[in-house]
């Protein structure tokens, strides 16, 4: 299926996201992912996934007999996949894969119900209960939160306190960070070279008008 506009830019801003830890993790993005080496059919594309324990290299698409199962997986759901059957059928195939946490956001869905995330407990994926549209990720000791970004209502993103407070930020959010404090920084320092000329003037003044007292008084 094509991808929407939309679509894009929320699986972009969350590969952006995750690049944060491709010092320690492999990461991917709609690159294929196979787990089967006898039957090529059997395979996914998801919107992000991750691996640990090895830095992010370039990859045409990804096989678990060469590289392992992705720890995690996220599926932003378009229209088309928001069909039950459809998703049942994805379910299955993420279940095959070995995924241990599995991640699916509707920005189409209900304001509470736009999050939904699975475990692998004792060999199978066990939906777990989401509340407020904030779930902790497992796989990389963060949290889940559904907030507006890039022009969106409602995008995922990772966060390192379950409020949703302090965001994992991509690349160009922590450049605008730093380019932020320095402008504050700079600010701060020119207040400050500010009231001490302020200062020495005035000191200066008061200095001129002691000297000009003692001269009247001498006088």
């Amino acid at each position: 299926m094509p991808e929407t506009k939309r679509h894009l830019e929320m699986r972009t801003l969350l590969y952006l996201v995750l690049k944060a830890f491709s010092d320690r993790a492999a990461i991917g993005s709609s690159q294929f992912v196979y787990w089967s080496a006898s039957n090529p059919s059997r395979c996914l594309a998801p919107d992000a996934f991750v691996r640990l324990g090895t830095p992010d290299t370039p990859f045409g698409s990804w096989k678990t007999w060469e590289r392992g199962a992705p720890e995690l997986a996220v599926e932003i759901v378009s229209e088309h996949d928001a069909d039950p059957q459809i998703w049942t059928e994805k379910l299955g195939k993420y279940h095959e894969l070995g995924v241990m946490e599995l991640v699916a956001f509707g920005p189409e869905a209900a304001p509470g119900e736009r999050l939904r995330v699975w475990d692998r407990i004792d060999g199978d994926l066990v939906e777990r209960v989401v509340e407020g549209e904030r779930s902790p990720c497992t796989v990389l000791d963060l949290h889940w939160v559904v907030v507006p970004a890039t022009g969106h209502p409602a995008a995922l993103r990772l966060a390192r306190t379950p409020d949703g407070a302090e965001l994992v930020l991509t690349p160009e959010e922590a450049a605008r960070g730093r380019a932020e404090a320095e402008r504050r920084r700079a600010e701060a320092e020119h207040r400050r070279a500010e009231a001490e000329q302020a200062a020495r003037a005035s000191a200066e003044r008061r200095i001129a008008e002691l000297k000009a007292e003692l001269r009247r008084r001498g006088g």
